[in-house]
């Protein structure tokens, strides 16, 4: 039972962890384009 619990709570992290990343990646990309985007400007 604990075994199962500790699996399921690993896997749960592992998840939040990729989700957490793939959105870090996100906002750079978004920042970086705003960024370019007033070095256009000026």
């Amino acid at each position: 039972m604990t075994r199962k619990v500790l699996i399921a709570l690993m896997a749960g992290a592992v998840a939040f962890t990729a989700t957490a990343c793939n959105t870090v990646k996100g906002v750079g990309r978004d920042i970086e384009s705003v960024g370019e985007a007033a070095d256009r400007a000026v």
